[in-house]
């Protein structure tokens, strides 16, 4: 099998990448390709001599949706990301931002190294056009739903322009993602009073009030609020976003194995565990990270999602959906309109600077 060129909206995945190895993302293929009808075609990429064996396991040698592109090298989580880009170029991960680059495919999914997926793709296929860096996007659950954080760690030094693309990034992926119409804008930060914060945060909210209807903007927004029902996008530098993000993964942690270990201290207190097994239940999926499947790298004139290296055939399943609904959305064109719009307003002209 080998992927036809030209076809748009096709789903690039790279195989080899990922911790619990091809056998799990095949599997995860397959649950895509069974649960969602309309999904995008989808095109493995990796090594055929293992790939092919897996494809016939889960009956999938001749599926009209799937593709198959040899790759002969793996881009390990211990590679150095230019490295590995100067010296893997057939890595499956490489190839499969190469079909993007090339429009063969519109989205590509890996759950391999982080820094060498963000260096390929940035480096590959650019930014797109006004925005200088891309920033990735976290979908964090709050009261009442989920919001984006964003940028959670690609860039941990920003302008404020770069928050302003973060915005205009967040806004339209929530929109897509989490079917919000007029998705509410908030910038993080130390106090919610005008004044509060850094110059950074300063000259941002500057921008934000006078962007109009390109940004539904709610204001200053301070860590607490985004846990509740307070805006849908969080904006923020890589910085602030991946130590909000990581303390976040690490709370939820921290509160579930302590919540295990308190229900099963006495039979009484089991007993009740055991009577609220339904909203458990509810609990562990609503802050269950599988949901959406991994973060994209939102900016490129691509489509780039990264899932968990650790993540399973369910979280990869579900990756691979968001990539199909952001494709089929066509977010990359909506996202320059609005760049191009919001640019000539927070960029002065070189008249304004005479």
């Amino acid at each position: 099998m080998v992927i036809s060129s030209g076809v748009s909206g096709r789903i690039a995945v790279d195989a080899m990448g990922a911790d619990l190895g091809p056998p799990e993302v095949v599997a995860a293929v397959k649950l895509a390709l069974d649960e969602f009808p309309d999904l995008n075609p989808v095109t493995l990429v990796g090594d055929e001599a293992v790939l092919k064996p897996l494809l016939q396991q889960h009956g999938l040698g001749a599926h009209p949706k799937l593709g198959l592109l040899h790759a002969s090298e793996v881009v390990t989580m211990d590679d150095k990301p230019l490295l590995a880009l100067k010296r893997k170029k057939d890595s499956s991960m490489f190839q499969a931002i190469e079909l993007v680059k090339s429009g063969s495919a519109s989205a590509v999914v890996s759950c391999g190294n982080t820094g060498a997926l963000m260096a390929g793709g940035t480096i590959k296929l650019r930014t797109m056009e006004g925005v200088d860096r891309p920033a990735l996007a976290a979908i964090i659950p709050r009261e009442n739903g989920y919001f984006i954080l964003i940028d959670a760690g690609a860039n941990p030094e920003s302008e404020p322009e770069h928050l302003v693309h973060n915005a205009i990034l967040g806004t339209h992926y929530a929109r897509v993602v989490l079917g919000i119409a007029q998705p509410r804008v908030g910038l993080l930060t130390i106090g919610t009073e005008e004044g509060k914060g850094n110059a950074l945060i300063a000259a941002t909210h500057d921008h934000f009030k006078n962007l109009g209807d390109l940004v539904n903007y709610v204001g200053p927004t301070e860590g607490f609020q985004v846990f509740t029902d307070h805006c849908d996008v969080a904006v923020c530098d890589g910085f602030v976003g991946n130590l909000l993000l990581k303390s976040w993964e690490s709370l939820a942690h921290f509160f579930s194995a302590t919540l295990k270990t308190e229900l099963k201290a006495n039979p009484l207190r089991l007993t009740g565990a055991l009577l609220a097994g339904g909203a458990f239940k509810a609990l562990k999926k609503r802050i269950n990270p599988e949901t959406y499947g991994g973060a994209p790298l939102l900016g490129l004139r691509g489509n780039v999602l990264k899932a968990h290296g650790s993540s399973s055939r369910h979280a990869i399943k579900n990756a691979i959906r968001v990539a199909s609904e952001v494709v089929k959305a066509d977010m990359i064109h909506h996202i320059e309109t609005d760049v191009s719009r919001a640019n000539a307003i927070i960029r002065p002209k070189s008249s304004d600077i005479l």
